[in-house]
């Protein structure tokens, strides 16, 4: 891929997404699964593919298990006395100069050798990446802009959990993922659950492999930990690549904070207090758990970890993040 200097770098983010439904989907008895047998292995088939990574593995994970449609779920009420809350508030009075956000994320390739990646989020919505600060500066001042309309969505989900009505947001975050349809009638829900069995069923079909029969809408703790799954992954990743922006970390902790089966606890990282949020089995498809760690005072990423649930052929997964607020022009100029 480096040596492909007029293609820009896979955005790594669409890895994680990918890893967290393909968990899901797993865990499917019906579903066979074909896993690469190296998650960093970048497709033949070009850069594109790798884009749309990020909304195709949710449809992807469209097979749980199910008996009867279901009406929308009852809304569980805030968590009010979460500490993501009393964060969130802070976070949200803590604006700082600049007007794009900076996620440097360092992790280890399987060959055992660092790969760190660049990405610039602004607030305009535009997203650039490298795979090295002057990779990441030459995309900027080319107007190499890769964001899509998952990036948006998301984005556009966690400013109105920030700013508005955190219920609502959270139908936005978890409706990004397809199928699910929260706060639609049931009729709706139906509709769009049924074109999210078919496009899984597409997936099958290409593959060359049988289809499995199609499953009706999951029910209670089933639809529970389904729709806990999407808002995790969504919210997650918004962080991942916007951090740096306030808006958008106060709407995340917002809405991870509504998801009850998320563990909150506390620690040191790099010598820093720090708070650790711990989405289990119920939340990865029964397939490990996810432990990511944000700074207490400002809550600004620090680690994304994945743990493989005992047993399994899964392997650990570390991701380090460092995040800073800056200006489009001095990355596009290399001020980095």
């Amino acid at each position: 891929m480096k040596k492909m200097r007029d293609v820009p770098s896979p955005r790594p983010e669409a890895y994680d997404s990918a890893r967290t439904a393909l968990s899901a989907a797993m865990a499917e008895p019906t579903a066979t699964v074909l896993r690469p047998k190296r998650w960093f292995s970048w497709p033949k088939a070009g850069i594109a593919a790798v884009g749309a990574a990020a909304v195709a593995t949710a449809v992807v994970m469209g097979t749980t298990r199910g008996s009867v449609p279901a009406a929308p779920p009852v809304a569980a009420p805030q968590v009010v006395d979460s500490p993501l809350v009393k964060l969130a508030s802070e976070v949200k009075a803590s604006e700082q100069p600049g007007d794009a956000s900076l996620i440097v994320r360092s992790t280890i390739a399987p060959d055992n050798s660092p790969y760190v990646f660049y990405t610039v989020y602004t607030d305009k919505g535009q997203t650039f990446h490298g795979d090295s600060a002057k990779t990441l500066s030459a995309a900027a001042a080319k107007g190499q802009d890769l964001a899509t309309e998952y990036d948006a969505n998301v984005m556009a989900a966690a400013r109105l959990a920030a700013n508005g009505d955190v219920e609502k947001a959270k139908n936005a975050m978890v409706n990004v993922s397809p199928g699910w349809a929260l706060g639609k009638s049931t009729a709706e829900q139906e509709k769009e659950w049924a074109q999210r069995q078919e496009a899984t069923a597409e997936v099958f079909r290409l593959k060359g492999l049988p289809v499995p029969a199609p499953k009706p809408r999951p029910t209670g703790k089933e639809l529970e930990d389904g729709v806990n799954n999407a808002l995790w992954s969504n919210t997650t990743y918004a962080l991942f690549i916007g951090a740096a922006n306030a808006e958008v970390r106060a709407g995340v902790l917002k809405l991870l904070a509504t998801i009850k089966d998320v563990t909150i606890g506390r620690t040191d990282a790099e010598g820093r207090p720090a708070l650790t949020l711990t989405a289990g089995p119920a939340l990865q498809g029964g397939n490990g758990t996810h432990v990511l760690t944000v700074n207490a005072d400002n809550g600004l990423p620090i680690r994304s970890e994945t743990i493989p649930a005992a047993g399994s052929d899964g392997k650990p997964f570390v991701a380090d993040y460092k995040s800073s607020r800056v200006t489009l022009a001095d990355v596009a100029a290399g001020k980095i």
